[in-house]
């Protein structure tokens, strides 16, 4: 019931919210954010206010269409291409699902149909999809190739995940939260497992909406230097505590929210009996919930092994995990839609 009761009081508490007419739509720092024709390869470039526009508009879009099931064909005649280097199931299912859904044309483009810089050097293929699509997404392997397209297209580019980065899964993370808890800032969130791209993104976010982190990973493991220097700095701005230890139940004190991921991702499948063995104990479980806030939730992007967290958390009403998976879809479509159109949302400003 724990999950439940909270997903329906947000639920009767923003159903009211909207039924009024005297709502305000928030600062006007906000109001006034305009994305259109921005790239989105880390949430590194955008600040407080952007970040919140773009979970604002997601949120807008989830209520019309899924809970009024009102037709919003926001993108019509308007395409998308989606180059992957790397599978997906969210991603692929998110975006073309979304973006169909508010009227264009998703098209995806296995490396059989595009590698970037083999067939076809990245230049001439930014050329190429610049008079073609109205937007790229890109899931890669090495975020330089990101980089490289981005600079050469004269279309907005979005990170679908690199090997640095992983901004629009963070979209989601921070949806779900909110709808749970009804606002972000003055919780801590603790990460436990591999410095990857997930917890970069973290890294990169997080502070801004005043929301604090801790972050436990085994020795070795720990995240990029230069992203940990910023984010250090950011923490600094905004007044968050950013803390790093080994100890994954010293980490999840406190906490509001324990996080993980895969600790083999693609393209390491070579590391996985060394990276298993390193990662020993660091499982989340149920004790290493009994350490954390009394409301503490779960979150995993997906897709998950045993070895990360036990079934008891995984399954449990603590796990956000499958609304967190759904919120990919209307997150991708609320930054597609920041980015492509001047779209305000009829929904007051959600509280972070």
């Amino acid at each position: 019931m724990f999950a439940l009761k909270s997903r329906i009081y947000y639920s009767l508490g923003f159903a009211k919210c909207c039924q009024s007419r005297n709502f305000s739509v928030g600062k006007a720092t906000l109001d006034s954010v305009n994305l259109k024709g921005r790239s989105f390869l880390t949430l590194k470039d955008y600040n407080a206010e952007e970040i919140k526009h773009i979970l604002w508009v997601s949120a807008d879009l989830k209520h019309r269409i899924k809970h009024r099931g009102e037709h919003l064909p926001l993108l019509q005649g308007k395409s998308i291409a989606m180059i992957f280097e790397k599978r997906s199931t969210r991603t692929r299912m998110s975006t073309e699902t979304g973006f169909s859904l508010l009227g264009g044309h998703p098209c995806f483009l296995t490396p059989q149909d595009i590698h970037l810089g083999v067939n076809e050097c990245t230049t001439d293929t930014a050329r190429v999809l610049s008079g073609l699509a109205d937007i790229v997404l890109a899931r890669v392997y090495n975020h330089s190739s990101l980089e490289h397209l981005d600079k050469d297209t004269s279309i907005p580019v979005i990170n679908g995940l690199s090997d640095l980065y992983h901004p629009i899964q963070i979209l989601a993370d921070l949806l779900t939260l909110q709808e749970h808890y009804g606002s972000l800032k003055g919780r801590t969130l603790t990460w436990i497992g591999d410095g990857n791209n997930v917890l970069h993104s973290f890294m990169m976010s997080l502070a801004k909406l005043g929301v604090n982190l801790k972050v436990a990973t085994p020795k070795g493991y720990e995240p990029d230097a230069a992203v940990t220097e910023e984010a250090q700095r950011l923490a600094k701005q905004f007044g968050t505590r950013l803390q790093f230890v080994s100890d994954p139940v010293e980490a999840a004190r406190d906490s509001s929210v324990l996080v993980t991921d895969t600790w083999v991702s693609m393209g390491q499948e070579e590391e996985k009996k060394k990276r298993l063995k390193d990662f020993s104990g660091y499982q989340i479980t149920i004790q290493t919930g009994s350490v954390a806030a009394p409301d503490w939730t779960f979150l995993h992007c997906l897709p998950r092994k045993p070895e990360e967290v036990d079934d008891e958390v995984f399954y449990s009403q603590r796990s956000l995990v499958f609304e967190e998976a759904e919120n990919r879809k209307w997150t991708i479509m609320g930054l597609m839609v920041c980015i492509l159109t001047d779209y305000r949302p009829q929904i007051p400003t959600l509280k972070l």
